[in-house]
């Protein structure tokens, strides 16, 4: 089932896949501002590192890039630099993983959370391991543009224990075939198939010294300290997603667990490990719910409050005001007010 309507307009991809697609746009000679420009990104977003995209504005970036880029082959190459520095998180939960089935499963699941444009499914026979593919939202021309960016990141995650890669897809090859043959060995690619899907022999998987392979890895990513806390971080992912699907009355602690097969104490106590505290995770998506119905749109602030979970709008405008510092009254009124011309030099973490 495909998403639309009000659901283009909830924040769910973090800024983090923002920048780091800049940044490949600007070594392709496009600008930043102006690809920020015209999907209406504010700039400063980009310094927020707990700040999330919606898919309208993420998809309005996307186009506008495409449409300037004009290399079928370039979403693919940006897919392959979200390896495990490219998505933030779990690299050396994923380097500790010796069973390969479990680790490439570990990798679908984590790119479901992580980056919920397209869902994904994986299927296990002998040594062969296939992941498909499946619309979650309607794309329209860009579906092409996106399918690569999953198809480039499976390819770069899956490297680690996979050198062969068959990537089959639902629509015709719009470039030259000769062009898909520099963007790695072991890759075939096959068009007009009835699947967008990634076949993995893991029969033939690269031998590979896992000691020196961490060790390097050690030398170039994160510090061990930071590694710790991977399998906590995993779960303090998966309750942002469970709250952001349904951020009202559904979003308590016992339902939420629940969702995700733990108990209450578990999720707590993976979430203090990492640092947070579940009301406060609620209470920052309800907050940037809040906000984008505020700013966005007219709906009722009883609705507003309905859909959060709050039994009536005293409630919700006490709550906004105790996380903002502003009534929920006030925030929409200075929305109304018409900004000053807009001029921005590029995101400052190009230069990082």
């Amino acid at each position: 089932m495909k998403n639309n309507g009000m659901a283009l307009d909830v924040p769910l991809i973090s800024i983090r896949y923002a920048r780091r697609f800049l940044r490949f746009t600007q070594k392709h000679g496009l600008s930043g501002t102006t690809v920020l420009k015209e999907a209406n990104i504010d700039p400063a977003l980009l310094n927020n590192p707990d700040a999330y995209l919606t898919m309208r504005q993420l998809l309005a970036m996307l186009r506008h890039a495409d449409s300037l880029l004009k290399d079928d082959t370039a979403s693919f190459r940006f897919g392959q630099e979200l390896d495990l520095q490219g998505h933030g998180l779990l690299g050396f939960a994923l380097l500790r993983q010796q069973d390969y089935r479990k680790l490439v499963n570990m990798v679908v699941q984590y790119l479901r959370v992580s980056l919920p444009i397209m869902d994904m499914e994986i299927h296990c026979t002998g040594e062969d391991i296939s992941i498909r593919l499946h619309d979650s939202w309607d794309l329209g021309e860009l579906r092409p543009f996106v399918t690569n960016i999953y198809m480039g990141s499976i390819h770069a995650l899956a490297s680690l224990v996979c050198r062969h890669f068959t990537f089959e897809y639902d629509f015709p090859c719009s470039a030259k075939a000769s062009s898909f043959q520099h963007l790695g060995e072991g890759i075939e690619m096959k068009f007009n198939c009835d699947h967008n899907r990634v076949l993995l022999p893991l029969s033939g998987r690269q031998v590979r010294d896992d000691d020196a392979s961490v060790a390097n890895y050690l030398a170039t990513a994160r510090s061990q300290e930071q590694a710790q806390g991977d399998e906590s971080l995993k779960v303090v992912i998966q309750v942002r997603h469970e709250i952001r699907n349904a951020p009202g009355r559904d979003s308590t602690l016992e339902r939420v667990a629940a969702r995700l097969g733990m108990s209450p104490r578990s999720v707590r106590r993976h979430l203090s490990l990492s640092g947070f505290a579940f009301s406060g995770l609620r209470n920052e998506i309800r907050e940037m719910f809040a906000t984008r119905y505020l700013v966005d749109t007219d709906m009722a602030l009883e609705k507003i409050a309905d859909y959060l979970g709050y039994s009536d709008q005293a409630s919700f405008s006490k709550a906004y005001r105790g996380w903002t510092g502003h009534t929920p009254g006030e925030v929409r009124r200075k929305a109304k007010i018409p900004p000053p011309s807009w001029d921005s030099t590029e995101d400052a973490h190009q230069n990082r």
